[in-house]
């Protein structure tokens, strides 16, 4: 049976000839040389263009990554070496290498050397310690030397490939090649050392169109592969999967078995001929260099194959070497920390009989299968020995460990019991996947449909299924969808019931077999249940889990890892990165516990669970409770002051919230606290409260609404110590305390104000607050404050000046009057005030009453103080200012008549010039 490798396309980037592709060792970078002289870097994780520079107008034909010097070496067809430093695009090194075209670059893996071959039929080794010195020369070839590699597993050694048909194999130290191989017809091409198991092969690639496999200890060819044809331009084993990866000039890229050597796939993108290939270890991806253009292709998956038991035991698989680490070996004192890889001792068990895809252990740990290449085997976990095998595309366990499910084909699934086959599902339509648990869920590419373990049809369910998850229980299961995954509620009281009457004539199967929990959108990468938890990690690599449709993030991962499973005995959740690093976090079972009760309506037993709970994390259970309504309870659990201050505030318990702000002692607690008193209409709990939290609008608004004339006179002290003048004016205002309003205006700064307000209020504080004004304006415009006019000397720019102070004075006393009433007697007050005042005054005058006198004494209104007759002011008085534009007329005869009057009379000194009238 085929490989099974999903195949992505990660990149493509059209260009001109591409003549070879590198990937970086660290960064997400791919780097092309081209025909052209020029080098481009590509981040494929985002396909954008990183880097370009031109190298020369010659074909550069190699480019290597130096990644320990951040380096970049190339050579080109104009025989020279140069040497970049990729972070600044410095040239650091430039030299002839060769005397023809420079065909390939290998740098060392761990000594400063790199060796180049070239047209001339010479290889050179060159040491960049010792100043790019040529410290050896390998001659033997006799024709171009086309590609040089050195073997991963003896670095010391290294192959190349020429057009005179041989492959060399060579020694550092040593001029003369250790052996050849000879075998191809036509000129080699490319050469390629194995890197994965012990096999001491290499792979070349030849102008006969054919991929030779040679054991270089034997020195035999082993294999012969033929399939394309054109020239083969490059050739390479993949580094991680069972995988001949070969690139010819047909077009074509072919992906054969590194085993059987049986084709797999043929990939053509259409972008003409190949003329590279480039991978890096630890990753699954390949790049390839076409005539017009840079591919990069991602092979299979990156996660490990790896299982883990009940009791902590975990198998994983290195290509086809098996191996096995225990958890419990680390033994009680010592001490795990979240995050931090776990010093485990790796024990070999064997090899797998195929390469294995997939890993599983059945539900008790006794077994382990193994699947892959069509096949599968089921191994003794502790032992490693095979206990059966079969043909199988797909193999999954039952939640009990006896019976399993294999998917043979698109049509046929088949269950067993007790390694004996029991029954077979024939389907009739196209099974994608398998999946086992509590049912059988066979998998096609828009819905799943799940059977029971004697074949029967439970249930259909229409959606786009990535993977199932079963609880331990069988009560629950998680359905994994591309971009959301569903809990759905298992009914098996329903479905058995059902089942025994005769099953449904349903072709979707039992309508109730399964209820929806809860569906949550995001995507799952790899999960496990814990209890009635699903603990899952997602494509932002955070670890959450879900109970009852609350999510909560456990950790942020650092890197992509995969989980194995959860060990109660440690409460530690487990899992394995791409390296086979195991790490650990902690997820405490009796959180998850009382979770589950909480969610199934056992409060109380939920709340017996809390003794069980450490300190740190109950703040996080109170918010569990919160969001499933129960506040009461979320009160009780919590242990930050903050939080149970919240708490309290969304209860309106006033008592807990009331101790809780006199601990904190915080203004913005107080003042919480101070609107829920007076929502709830408790005033004089709500006054303090707004006190404390120096909320003085706040108190403004509770004070006047309470007529407390002592709170707000206590208030405008306290609003003006704070520097609240707003406040403190409102509250002066109220009480009526116009002399103290002023006061306050001239005390803040705000003097125009101030003298407005006098104008209307206060007439008698208007001479000096107007000097005031004018001597704080004429330090900042002197013309304007002289156009500043003093009532006191300049009255007839005032009109009716006497009878506002008279008004002034009489307001006073109704003031008085009033405020010793109580506020309970407002009804009997209101729409008093609204009157005009010198209107009034008018009145009283004109109704013979007493009315105040402006200095604080009373006058008899039926006693009209007379006009005094129009006479010349004294020399030393200045003259009246002009009058507004609007009554020119009318002072021009005054005027005329002063003018005469002045002239019956001693004469004068001219008069100071009047000022401007007010603004």
């Amino acid at each position: 049976m085929p490989l099974k490798f999903e195949i992505k396309r990660q990149l493509l980037q059209r260009t001109d000839r591409v003549k070879g592709v590198e990937l970086h060792p660290v960064e997400p970078w791919l780097m092309a040389n081209l025909y052209n002289g020029n080098i481009l870097i590509y981040n494929y994780n985002d396909s954008t263009l990183v880097k370009s520079f031109e190298v020369t107008e010659q074909p550069v034909r190699s480019a290597k990554f130096v990644a320990r010097k951040q380096w970049i070496i190339t050579g080109a067809d104009d025989m020279l070496i140069r040497v970049y430093n990729y972070n600044t695009m410095d040239k650091v090194k430039v030299f002839e290498a060769h005397t023809d075209y420079i065909r390939c670059i290998a740098v060392h893996p761990t000594l400063p050397v790199f060796l180049t071959s070239s047209d001339d039929t010479l290889i050179k080794l060159w040491d960049w310690d010792k100043g790019f010195a040529c410290v050896q020369q390998f001659e033997g070839h006799s024709h171009f030397v086309m590609q040089v590699s050195f073997n991963p597993k003896d670095t010391n050694t290294f192959a190349s490939a020429s057009l005179d048909r041989t492959i060399k194999v060579w020694s550092l130290g040593q001029p003369m090649p250790n052996f050849t191989l000879e075998g191809h017809d036509k000129g080699v091409n490319c050469v390629d050392y194995f890197t994965g198991g012990d096999r001491p092969y290499l792979i070349s690639g030849a102008d006969d169109k054919l991929i030779k496999i040679w054991d270089y200890q034997t020195k035999a060819c082993v294999q012969t592969l033929e399939g394309h044809s054109h020239n083969i331009a490059a050739v390479c084993f993949h580094p991680e999967l069972p995988l001949i990866v070969t690139g010819s000039e047909d077009g074509t890229v072919k992906l054969w078995h590194a085993t059987t050597y049986r084709l797999e796939n043929t990939l053509d993108y259409r972008m003409e001929r190949v003329w590279g290939i480039g991978y890096q270890k630890g990753s699954n991806s390949i790049a390839i260099g076409y005539d017009e253009g840079t591919v990069m292709i991602k092979i299979g998956r990156e996660e490990p194959v790896a299982s883990m038991d009940s009791s902590g035991k975990i198998i994983w698989a290195r290509h086809n070497e098996v191996q096995m680490v225990n958890i419990k070996a680390l033994g009680a004192e010592y001490e795990m920390v979240d995050g931090e890889r776990l010093p485990l001792a790796v024990k070999d068990l064997g090899s797998s009989d195929l390469y294995p895809q997939s890993l599983q252990h059945n539900p008790n740990g006794r077994f382990v299968t193994v699947c892959g290449d069509g096949e599968f085997v089921v191994y003794t976990a502790l032992a490693w020995r095979n206990k059966s095998f079969g043909q199988g595309l797909e193999f999954v366990w039952s939640a009990d460990s006896n019976e399993y499910a294999i998917r043979e084909s698109a049509s046929r699934v088949k269950l067993h019991k007790n390694f004996q086959e029991k029954t077979t599902l024939k389907l009739d339509f196209s099974a994608e996947g398998v999946h086992g648990g509590a049912l059988v869920g066979v998998r096609a590419a828009d819905f799943v449909v799940f059977y029971d373990w004697e074949g029967r049809l439970i249930r259909r369910l229409d959606a786009n299924v990535r993977s199932v998850h079963w609880s331990e229980s069988g009560n629950q299961v998680a359905v994994v969808c591309e971009d959301s995954f569903y809990i759905l509620k298992y009914n098996a009281d329903v479905v058995e019931a059902a089942l025994e009457g005769g099953g449904t004539a349903d072709p979707d199967g039992i309508d109730d077999a399964f209820e929806v929990v809860a569906d949550v959108a995001e995507r799952v990468k790899t999960a496990v249940w814990v209890g009635d938890c699903f603990i899952y990690n997602n494509a932002g690599w955070r670890l959450n889990y879900c109970v009852g449709g609350e999510v909560t993030t456990l950790y942020h991962l650092d890197r992509p890892m995969y989980l194995l499973g959860y060990l109660a005995s440690l409460n530690r959740v487990f899992l394995i990165d791409k390296e086979f690093g195991v790490v650990s976090y902690t997820l405490l079972l009796s959180l998850v516990e009382f979770k589950t009760l909480v969610i199934r309506g056992d409060l109380s037993g939920a709340l017996a669970l809390l003794p069980q709970l450490p300190k740190d994390a109950l703040n996080g259970v109170a918010r569990f409770l919160e969001g499933k309504g129960h506040v009461r309870e979320a009160l009780e659990v919590a242990v930050d002051a903050d939080y149970r201050f919240d708490l309290a505030i969304q209860l309106g318990d006033l008592e807990v919230a009331s101790e809780i702000a006199q601990a904190l002692d915080a203004e913005p607690k107080w003042r919480q606290l101070g609107e829920l008193a007076m929502s709830a209409g408790q005033l004089g709990v709500a006054a303090q409260c707004l006190e404390r939290a120096k909320d003085y609008s706040g108190q403004l608004l509770m004070r006047s609404a309470m007529g407390d004339r002592a709170g707000l006179g206590e208030l405008a002290e306290a609003a003006v110590a704070g520097g609240k003048h707003n406040v403190a004016f409102a509250a002066l205002f109220l009480l009526g305390r116009v002399d103290a309003c002023v006061d306050l205006l001239v005390v803040a700064g705000r003097l125009p104000e101030a003298a407005f307000f006098c104008r209307t209020y206060a007439p008698s504080r208007m001479p000096p607050v107007v000097e005031a004004w004018k001597a704080d304006l004429q330090k900042q415009n002197p013309r304007a404050a002289e156009s500043l006019a003093n009532p006191q000397e300049y009255p007839n720019l005032f009109p009716e000046l006497e009878v506002a102070l008279r008004a002034e004075a009489w307001s006073a006393q109704q003031r008085a009057r009033v405020a010793s009433q109580p506020a309970g007697a407002y009804p009997g007050y209101e729409g008093s005030t609204a009157i005009d005042l010198i209107t009034k005054m008018k009145e009283l005058e004109e109704a013979g009453e007493d009315v105040p006198a402006a200095n604080g004494g009373s006058a008899p209104a039926h006693e009209p103080e007379p006009e005094p007759a129009p006479a010349s002011p004294p020399s030393h008085a200045r003259q009246a200012p002009p009058p507004p534009p609007a009554a020119e007329e009318e002072e021009e005869e005054v005027e005329e008549v002063e003018v005469e009057e002045e002239e019956e009379e001693e004469p004068a000194p001219p008069p100071k010039p009047a000022p401007p009238p007010p603004p």
